[in-house]
């Protein structure tokens, strides 16, 4: 249901042992083309530190290309990687929940999902209990999910990581007369923008190097490159050919409405309210194969409507603003290590897209999970490296 939708679409290479690495993407501040770098090898700068350890400098770019590969509703469009079609920028806050009933990839086991889940969890939960809380947007908010019946599952596989998950009092749901089954629980919300600048510190704080490029194809990077991590999200339908990957368009409302401290979700349907830092989300929409990114004044009306009758005060909201973007959706999110092969030469690929929207919820469980698949492709290519020296 959550996801820091993909604003960025940026190349991360790094070095290590003679291996060579690049993410294909643009710019994790989503520049204008005016502003974009040519491509170029990488060098590291005068100054910066020694290249991290393989499984370091691995998980460092795979981790921060995740959660911006996943989309939500975004801010507009902007060309992806070896593609003219627009991609969806990142939207703002993003509460850090996966409903009942609501896998943004239905076919991908739940124990893998709950793995993603509670490591992301866990991670971010570090930060927003420390000194960094408020540059890396991320912040704690508690709230209700709300039902007319109650769900198959009462206990959602995520139930035991949220923090103080219980059924909803007779008292609470008096708030929500047309609604006789609830559940309470506290959990985390991203500000996407300040994320992805934190993020970027950190990276150029290792020596990482980012730069823009167009990719039309991952083998024109073999020459350059040893190891290339598609993260591309969207881009990835065109990029490597992938069919079973399909847009979901969603739309969104910002408001001005500072009361609003608490998050209601409709577990039935699809609305939901996320209050921020400084705007609250309404939505949404969840639009199975739709490519457009015009915003839909009866749609707006809509949603406007739906959260109101969840939430009256919101009737003296302000500033309404109305963002749409297209979130990346698969059967199963594509976490997988390939072989592409040419002439006898080889170019291992690690693919991580395809969180639909709820890639922010397990952003950091994929990347390590991409992360242990490019430790693997540097082991083959120093065994590779030593075999061919005999």
């Amino acid at each position: 249901m959550t996801a820091c939708e993909g604003r960025q679409r940026t190349m991360y290479p790094g070095q290590h042992s003679g291996s060579r690495w690049a993410c294909p993407g643009g710019n994790i501040r989503g520049e204008s083309p005016g502003r974009r770098q040519r491509a170029r090898p990488w060098q590291r700068p005068p100054g910066a530190p020694g290249a991290l350890p393989a499984p370091e400098a691995a998980r460092a770019w795979a981790w921060a290309q995740t959660a911006p590969s996943s989309s939500g509703a975004g801010a507009g469009p902007r060309s992806a990687p070896g593609q003219g079609a627009a991609a969806p920028r990142c939207p703002g806050r993003r509460l850090f929940q996966a409903g009942p009933g609501a896998s943004s990839s239905p076919d991908t086991p739940i124990h893998r999902q709950k793995q993603w889940f509670q490591e992301t969890f866990t991670y971010l939960f570090a930060i927003s209990n420390s000194a960094e809380a408020s540059e890396a947007g991320i912040h704690l908010v508690s709230g209700w999910q709300i039902f007319k019946s109650p769900p198959k599952e009462e206990l959602p596989f995520w139930s035991d990581i949220v923090l103080g998950f219980r059924p909803m009092s007779e008292a609470e749901l008096q708030k929500f007369p047309q609604h006789r089954f609830g559940q309470a629980f506290t959990t985390l919300k991203c500000d996407c923008p300040p994320y992805l600048l934190w993020l970027e510190k950190r990276l150029k704080a290792t020596g990482t190097q980012m730069y823009t490029r167009k990719v039309a194809d991952l083998w024109e990077l073999h020459r350059e490159y040893d190891i290339v991590v598609n993260c591309t999200g969207l881009g990835a339908h065109q990029l490597v050919g992938d069919k079973q990957l399909f847009p979901v368009r969603g739309q969104v409302l910002k408001v001005h409405a500072p009361w609003v401290t608490q998050f209601i979700r409709d577990g039935d349907g699809l609305t939901y309210i996320y209050p921020g830092i400084h705007r609250v989300t309404l939505g949404g929409t969840r639009e199975k194969g739709s490519w457009s990114l015009s915003p839909d004044a009866g749609t707006t009306r809509d949603i406007f409507d739906r959260c109101c009758s969840l939430e009256p005060s919101l009737q003296g909201a302000q500033d309404i603003e109305v963002k749409v973007g297209l979130r990346p959706s698969r059967q199963s999110v594509r976490v997988q290590r390939e072989v592409l092969s040419q002439g006898g030469i080889k170019l291992p690929v690690v693919h991580n897209y395809g969180h639909g929207a709820g890639g922010f919820s397990v952003h950091r469980g994929t990347a390590k999970e991409a992360a242990v698949l490019v430790e693997e492709c540097i082991s083959a290519l120093q065994a590779s490296s030593s075999r061919a020296k005999l």
